[in-house]
């Protein structure tokens, strides 16, 4: 793991300077991604997304209730980028944000697919691949 202080014989430095990183995971997560599954075949691994698979258990569409209280009961891990909120501190005991999600990714249906969400939650994106902190709490009407 490169420690970024310009160290001269560090594998990860560009001869012109920069980094390179041969893995480009990481410990907490820094967006949503609005993929439910990716294969990146040259690195020979895999993902599926959390909401993907917590969301959307055995089932490719869910309702709201479905959908709110599957999102409440998700493990919180501390994002990159957004404030900080220790997991043991990070309980949803209101609803309402979980369900005005539903809301905007289901528009006006009474059941959310799973093609649905991903295809939302990249509108939601302005196109790019993963929503920011900033980009969540924007569409859920966050100041």
């Amino acid at each position: 793991m490169c420690c970024y202080s310009g160290c001269t014989d560090c594998e990860y430095r560009e001869p012109g300077g920069g980094y390179r990183m041969a893995d480009q995971s990481s410990a907490r997560p820094k967006w949503i991604p609005c993929y439910d599954q990716r294969e990146f075949l040259t690195q020979g691994k895999e993902h599926t997304t959390k909401w993907s698979s917590e969301i959307f258990v055995d089932t490719m569409v869910v309702t709201k209730e479905e959908f709110v209280e599957r999102v409440i009961n998700m493990e919180f891990k501390p994002p990159l980028g957004g404030p900080f909120l220790a997991a043991s501190a990070a309980g949803i005991e209101d609803e309402s944000a979980a369900a005005t999600l539903f809301d905007v990714l289901a528009g006006e249906k009474e059941k959310l697919t799973r093609h649905r969400m991903g295809k939302e939650m990249k509108v939601l994106s302005g196109g790019e691949e993963g929503i920011t902190w900033a980009m969540f709490s924007a569409a859920l009407g966050a100041k």
